[in-house]
C-alpha cells in the first residue's frame, strides 16, 4: 500500500510529470494570451531589437513563467526561497541569446538562439563559475521536458500526410537504420565511448538535432555533459550543412524538389532545414519542412525505444530478475507521453472540433513559449558544464568521429531514398 501511495505521489513530485501538467496548463491558457514577445532583427544596434514597447510585454512573461514553475518547485522540495531572485537572471540570459541570435547576418547564417545561450552558459562557468545563488533557477531538465511537452502540439498528422508515403519513406527509412548504425560503429568498432553518449549523438544526427537528443538523453540519463557535446556538435554542423547543402545541390544541377528531401531527411533543425530549403525555392522548401516535421514525430518513438531497451539491457544487473512491464512504467520518461499526446490532441481532435486557423493561432503561442523553456535549458546546460568535464567526454575526438561517420553515411542513404521516392522511380512525379 505505501509503495502504490509513493508511486501515486510521483504525479506531483517528479520533474517528468510536473512537464507534462504545466505544457498542458499552457496549451490551455494560450487562447487567452495575446501575444509572446519576439525580439526585433537588427543589423548594427542591439538596442533596437528592444524596443521599449516590449519591455512590459517581457516583465510579464518573465513573472507568468515563474509563476507556473513555483509551484512545481515547491511540490519538489526545490530551494523556492532564492528562485525568484535567481529566475530574473536566467530569464535576462535567455533573451540576451535571442537578442544575439536576432543579429541580420547571424540571423542568415542559421546561428539560432539555442547556440548563442548556450554559448554564453558556457561562457560564464567556464569564466566565473556558476554562483551557488543562482542554482535554483538552473533546472536544465524541467525546462527541457516542458519545451518538448509544447513540441508535441506542433507535430499535426494531416500536415505530416501531405506528401503520403513519399515523405514517410524518407523519414521513417533511413532514420532507424542511421541510429543502429551510429550505435554499432561507436559501441563496437571505435570502443571506449558511453553508450548513452553515442544513442544521444545518433538520435541528434538520424532524426531532428536538438530536441531529440534531449529526449533520448532524458530516456537513457545520460549525463549532463554528454548532452552538452552532442548538442554542440549537432549545432555546429547543422549551420555548415544549412548553408553548403543547398550551394552543393544548385553546382550539381539536382533537382530542387529531390534535393529538399535530402535536406529535409538529414538537416538536424526545423528552422535551419526551412532556412536550406528557402534557398532552392517554395516546392522544395515546402517539402522538405514537411520530411523534417514527419522525423519529427520519431522524437517520441526513438525515446520510447531506448528507454525500454536501457531498463532492459544496458543498465540491468545480469543477475538481477528480468524487468516487469510495470518497472519498465516507472523508469519510462513521462514527459515523452506529454509530447505524443498533444500530437494526438490537436491532429485529431482540436484540429477537427476548432479549425486549422483557431489551432494555428494557439500553436503561434506555444511555440512562443516552446522557444523560451529551450532557450532557458540551454542557458542552463551552459550553466553547469565546464569545459575540462567536456574534454573527458571527448575520449580523443572519438564522438566526432562517430558524428562525422554517421552524418556522412545518412547524407548517403538520405540521398539514395530522396531520388528513389522523389525523382520519378518509385511515385510519379
Amino acid at each position: 500500500m505505501s509503495e502504490a501511495k509513493s508511486r501515486l505521489s510521483e504525479l506531483w513530485t517528479t520533474e517528468d510529470w510536473w512537464a507534462v501538467w504545466l505544457g498542458m496548463v499552457i496549451f490551455i491558457l494560450t487562447p487567452w494570451i495575446r501575444m509572446i514577445p519576439k525580439v526585433k532583427t537588427w543589423e548594427t544596434n542591439p538596442l533596437e531589437s528592444v524596443p521599449a514597447g516590449l519591455l512590459l510585454p517581457l516583465l510579464f512573461l518573465l513573472i507568468g513563467i515563474a509563476a507556473l514553475l513555483v509551484p512545481a518547485l515547491c511540490s519538489m522540495h526545490a530551494d523556492v526561497a532564492r528562485f525568484p531572485i535567481a529566475f530574473p537572471i536566467v530569464f535576462i540570459l535567455s533573451v540576451v541569446s535571442y537578442i544575439v541570435a536576432s543579429q541580420s547576418i547571424l540571423k542568415a547564417y542559421g546561428l539560432g538562439y539555442a547556440f548563442w545561450a548556450l554559448i554564453l552558459g558556457l561562457f560564464i562557468s567556464n569564466s566565473f563559475g556558476l554562483p551557488e545563488w543562482l542554482k535554483p533557477a538552473v533546472r536544465t531538465e524541467l525546462y527541457i521536458k516542458i519545451g518538448l511537452v509544447l513540441l508535441g502540439g506542433e507535430i499535426l498528422f494531416d500536415k505530416m500526410l501531405s506528401l503520403g508515403a513519399q515523405g514517410l519513406l524518407v523519414a521513417w527509412v533511413v532514420t532507424p537504420i542511421v541510429i543502429i548504425f551510429m550505435y554499432f560503429f561507436g559501441t563496437r568498432i571505435l570502443k571506449g565511448l558511453s553508450k548513452t553518449l553515442v544513442i544521444v549523438i545518433a538520435a541528434a544526427t538520424s532524426v531532428c538535432g536538438v530536441s531529440a537528443a534531449i529526449a533520448t538523453a532524458g530516456a537513457c540519463r545520460a549525463k549532463k555533459e554528454e548532452l552538452t557535446l552532442a548538442v554542440g556538435m549537432t549545432l555546429i554542423f547543422t549551420v555548415l550543412m544549412m548553408i553548403f547543402m543547398p550551394i552543393g545541390i544548385k553546382w550539381v544541377g539536382m533537382d530542387y524538389i529531390v534535393g529538399g528531401a535530402w535536406m529535409g531527411g538529414t538537416i538536424d533543425s526545423t528552422g535551419a532545414v526551412v532556412a536550406a530549403g528557402d534557398m532552392l525555392g517554395k516546392d522544395a522548401m515546402d517539402v522538405a519542412a514537411v520530411v523534417k516535421m514527419i522525423q519529427n514525430v520519431l522524437i517520441g518513438v526513438v525515446a520510447f525505444v531506448v528507454a525500454v531497451l536501457w531498463v532492459t539491457r544496458i543498465d540491468r544487473n545480469p543477475d538481477a530478475p528480468k524487468p516487469t512491464p510495470m518497472e519498465i512504467w516507472y523508469r519510462f520518461p513521462k514527459f515523452i507521453l506529454g509530447f505524443v499526446v498533444a500530437s494526438i490532441v490537436f491532429s485529431f481532435i482540436l484540429t477537427p472540433l476548432l479549425g486549422d486557423k483557431f489551432v494555428d493561432s494557439m500553436l503561434g503561442i506555444s511555440t512562443g513559449f516552446r522557444g523560451y523553456f529551450f532557450c532557458l535549458a540551454f542557458v542552463s546546460i551552459g550553466l553547469e558544464s565546464n569545459f575540462k568535464a567536456l574534454a573527458k567526454e571527448m575520449v580523443g575526438g572519438r564522438p566526432m568521429v562517430v558524428y562525422i561517420v554517421g552524418q556522412s553515411f545518412n547524407l548517403i542513404l538520405t540521398l539514395i531514398i530522396a531520388y528513389i521516392a522523389f525523382g520519378g522511380i518509385l511515385f510519379p512525379r
